[in-house]
């Protein structure tokens, strides 16, 4: 047991529960039975099942070996084995769900399968890309992208290549490829796949899943390991999951669910809060507890976020299963300044007014660590990247380079390392002052460097580590040596659980999940991307609200929102903020909310059969696609065109790809001759999907606007 919680007097309920308010204290202290908590964000869930695992471990109710704890990423299953740790309970296996059943996988494929279990395959593309070109289909980055997300979900949803196309119906076109051309994507997929002796991520589930189903010995070796289970973020299990975790279960009704349902944002992976919604029902003796008290934020930012989803039940019927009860927060913390809402003639001017706000903060003495700014796609962060860096303010990019994939991180912890061997036993320095003494001979300073770039870059990451030993000196207590702090670095490298850098943070939405800040900066809050464009249902819009709504909840103190009115300088002013913020932002109404009752009503606009000019019928794809017959003259401003066609030279040039894989010379035609103005007008032309709206939309309509000045 280690020291700290545990130290000095008291009854094990008072050192373990004592800091819990009711709500918490009565999920932790309630140990056995099927339990369902409704935690929404800031509320505590985290602290709340940690200090429940680690008081029915103490109590002896549970085995800590005897407990699976499942979340869904590597970092939030690293984060709570480190609580639990603090907490004196070492171990308890916290695992995702794929690390969980590879284990089991590993375990069990001799005596279940036989031979050797096949390697796994870390990414998609290369092999999707393989599949098409066996198939002779022409695609780029962006549809080998979208096909691996699809085929991602089909085999999440259980569906195979023979009956993935019945149950595709209004997926739309991934890729840009109809669902018959991804069905055999998907099969010559997977026979790649078998002839390499290869599986993926989802094959290590649904082959766990089949071998508990088919075999009873390895099901019943399973369920006598593990008795009790925890699932985190329940609102984002899949179909294949559950089916997983109910063969765990077997029967049983030792679990305990946390999620909201508000904070569904991955239905496109094949998350579903049905689950966590009917979890009542499944388990009709469980009890529910709602934790609402949010300790993360201003009752201003509570304020806003409880109005986003208020506003949304206030319209139209109820779309989606997530929204029939919304939990309302109640915030705990002392009165903050009131959000921000900021509008911009462009995106260069949004970019720089961020930065200096950014700028604002830092000088009253917020840590640039405790800053995000925070967009809907990744496409995005090149504007604020510049704005900050011509401002001198340090920044990292979440999802760029990670952490201790960094040189001098992978240095600084070989040095460590080989320090374990020469540190003596008995009396030593602080763990803090260890690390600087070790890092010192990487670069590290005391005080930072003045200039930026790599020096500080450097010197950001080694203040990282040297920081994390303070920190975990004082959790895990003064005994806490330097061969552990080496241990711990390690299972965070394998976990990717960075500590925290100097640097203001860049980070899509859906990457801020599960994360917090002093000061958040919501940008680019306007139509067709937030709601993205491609949302085309009222299930997808409900979506981004409430992506929109995780995003507001990261904020503790400062929150900022921001849209432009155009994208470039001196550009066409015709972009609108977004709808979710009607009734919230200053000198709007709830009532011009309408768009959001239903969501918008965008449809391909069917190929026309005959010539709009001579009315003959028309032949070819191409002749339907740009609605003319080749005889008849084109209709578009040359100008128009040719500006289109050298924008399209660029950007295929820029990507090393051919020009047609940006868009075919009908496609162009079509968009020259319709000459649209906004996003939904762009994305009714034919050719047009979801993937190449979001990664040319708004470049080919500033193209057009600009052609249309000259």
């Amino acid at each position: 047991m280690t020291e700290g919680i545990f130290d000095g007097g008291g009854s094990l309920e008072e050192r373990i529960l004592g800091g819990l308010d009711e709500e918490q204290r009565e999920v932790a202290s309630t140990l056995t039975g099927p339990m369902c908590v409704l935690a929404g964000a800031g509320t505590g869930k985290t602290r709340a099942i940690t200090h429940r695992i680690a008081y029915g471990v103490h109590s002896g109710v549970y085995s800590p070996q005897r407990l699976l704890a499942v979340t869904f990423t590597a970092r939030a299953a690293a984060e709570m084995r480190s609580r639990l740790r603090d907490l004196g309970v070492a171990n308890v296996q916290a695992r995702t769900f794929h690390a969980a059943a590879l284990r089991q996988l590993q375990f069990f494929w001799p005596q279940a399968i036989g031979g050797t279990l096949p390697n796994l395959l870390d990414h998609k593309a290369n092999m999707i890309a393989e599949a098409s070109r066996r198939l002779r289909l022409s695609t780029d980055r962006a549809s080998i992208r979208d096909l691996a997300a699809e085929i991602e979900w089909a085999k999440v949803s259980m569906l195979t290549p023979a009956n993935y196309l019945e149950n595709a119906q209004g997926r739309g076109t991934p890729g840009g490829f109809d669902l018959t051309a991804v069905s055999r994507v998907f099969q010559a997929y997977e026979d790649i796949k078998t002839d390499r002796n290869v599986i993926d991520f989802e094959d290590v589930l649904l082959i766990t899943v089949g071998i508990l189903q088919e075999d009873p010995k390895v099901a019943a070796t399973v369920r006598e390991q593990y008795r009790h289970f925890v699932v985190d973020e329940y609102q984002d299990v899949s179909p294949l999951q559950q089916r997983l975790l109910d063969l765990w279960l077997g029967g049983r009704n030792e679990l305990c669910v946390v999620g909201d349902a508000s904070q569904t944002i991955y239905s496109f992976t094949g998350a579903s809060p049905k689950h966590l919604l009917g979890f009542k029902g499944q388990f009709p003796g469980a009890t529910v507890v709602k934790l609402i008290r949010d300790y993360r934020s201003t009752p201003q930012v509570v304020k806003l976020a409880n109005d986003l989803l208020g506003s949304r039940r206030s319209g139209g019927p109820v779309a989606d299963a997530a929204w029939a009860s919304p939990l309302k927060l109640v915030a705990q913390r002392p009165s903050g300044p009131e959000p921000r809402f900021m509008e911009c003639p462009d995106d260069e001017a949004e970019a720089a007014v961020v930065a200096g706000r950014i700028q604002e903060l830092l000088n009253s003495g917020v840590k640039a660590s405790e800053i995000a700014i925070l967009f809907r796609t990744n496409g995005q962060s090149e504007a604020y990247e510049q704005a900050l860096a011509s401002a001198g303010i340090g920044y990292q990019l979440r999802g760029g380079e990670r952490f201790f994939a960094r040189k001098e991180v992978r240095d600084a912890i070989l040095q460590l390392r080989a320090a374990t061997r020469a540190v003596a036993e008995g009396p030593q320095e602080p763990l803090g002052q260890i690390v600087r003494d070790i890092v010192a001979s990487l670069g590290y300073t005391e005080a930072a460097p003045h200039n930026g770039g790599a020096l500080r870059e450097r010197w950001e990451s080694l203040a990282a580590l040297v920081a994390l030993a303070d920190e975990l000196a004082v959790s895990r207590g003064e005994s806490f040596t330097l061969s552990e702090f080496v241990n711990e670095l390690q299972e965070r490298s394998v976990a990717q659980h960075a500590p925290t850098v100097q640097g203001v943070t860049l980070a899509s939405l859906h990457a801020a999940k599960g994360l917090e800040w002093d000061a958040v900066f919501l940008v680019g809050l306007s139509e067709g991307l937030m709601p993205i464009s491609f949302a085309d249902t009222p299930e997808d819009v409900d979506e981004e609200r409430r992506l929109l709504y995780v995003g507001i909840t990261r904020a503790r103190e400062h929150l900022n929102l921001s849209w432009s009115t155009a994208r470039t300088p001196g550009g066409r002013a015709n972009r609108k903020p977004s709808r979710f913020l009607d009734g919230l932002r200053p000198n709007s109404v709830a009532s011009a909310n309408a768009r959001s009752k239903t969501g918008p009503t965008r449809r391909k606009a069917a190929a026309p059969a005959s010539c709009k000019v001579c009315g003959s019928m028309l032949a070819s794809g191409a002749e339907r696609k740009v609605g003319r017959c080749n005889q008849c003259p084109p209709t578009y401003e040359e100008q128009t065109f040719d500006a289109l066609r050298q924008w399209r030279r660029d950007e295929a040039q820029s990507a090393d790809v051919p020009a047609y894989v940006v868009f075919t010379d009908a496609t162009l035609t079509a968009i020259a001759e319709a000459k649209p103005s906004t996003l939904e007008e762009l994305a009714g032309l034919a050719g047009i999907g979801p993937s190449k709206l979001e990664r040319y939309g708004e470049a080919v309509l500033a193209v057009l606007a600009e052609s249309s000045e000259l």
